[in-house]
């Protein structure tokens, strides 16, 4: 297609994703005190009646933000095929089929993330930090800290289940093969732990929780990696430079 016609698909995919954005908000904020109450639920139960807000507006930015990022989840899907279909256009059925079993794919495994750090990692994460040193500490929860806290979690547990997706890309792409990763698995390892320092909670309980279903996720990659996996660029190149010749003859 000429670039007019890239740019015009371009902004056909991102008015569709802008508006998956829109209802996504438009219905969670209808449901905002539901939202609130399902991320102040895996709070200690003395903490549960106790958050609190400091300032007149601080309700309403509070809640806008957690309804702001539980849409992007709830819109991910939405995103997920536009951007497929955009970089691999869907010119028949069989690659329709494809792309929605890739987009379903990839929203399974976030949303898998993120219910493994709303059930496992962000209560266990809650009771260590609050009780730590509550004989010392007069420990007070407010909404802002509280929330972001809980939302940033639950979107780092939900990107981190992507990995085994992001292995078989760019094993698909031949930049790595299945062999490099199984290598390179104490470099994984360390990298594992970095990620799971970084995220919000940085306790040894949570970064714990976060590590083990990376190294299940990290061998799942180097599975698919090795069934789906396209053949390495150096091999490409390789090859092409051998039959250069035999054309140009």
């Amino acid at each position: 297609m000429p670039l007019t016609a890239h740019l015009d698909e371009l902004r056909r995919r991102l008015i569709l994703s802008a508006l998956a954005l829109i209802v996504a908000f438009a219905a969670l904020w209808a449901s905002h005190d539901w939202l609130l109450d399902l991320l102040a639920a895996p709070l200690p139960t003395r903490y549960e009646d106790t958050i609190l807000t400091l300032s007149p507006t601080e309700p309403f930015f509070t809640t806008l933000k957690v309804v702001f990022w539980a849409s992007l989840i709830a819109a991910l899907p939405v995103w997920l095929y536009q951007a497929y279909a955009f970089v691999v256009p869907a010119v028949s059925d069989q690659s329709r089929r494809r792309s929605l079993l890739v987009v379903a794919g990839l929203s399974l495994l976030f949303v898998a993330g993120v219910a493994f750090g709303y059930f496992v990692v962000l209560p266990v994460a809650l009771d260590f930090l609050l009780g730590f040193g509550d004989e010392t500490f007069n420990v007070q929860l407010r909404a802002g800290e509280h929330y972001g806290f809980a939302t940033m979690m639950l979107l780092g547990s939900g990107f981190l289940f992507e990995v085994p997706a992001a292995m078989l890309a760019f094993a698909r792409l031949g930049i790595v093969t299945a062999a490099i990763y199984r290598r390179q698995w104490r470099v994984a390892l360390v990298a594992i732990a970095v990620i799971a320092a970084i995220l919000p909670g940085g306790d040894p309980f949570s970064m714990l929780l976060l590590m083990l279903p990376q190294i299940l996720l990290y061998s799942l990659g180097i599975w698919l990696a090795h069934l789906f996996g396209g053949p390495p660029v150096w091999d490409r190149a390789a090859w092409r430079a051998d039959e250069e010749p035999e054309a140009t003859a």
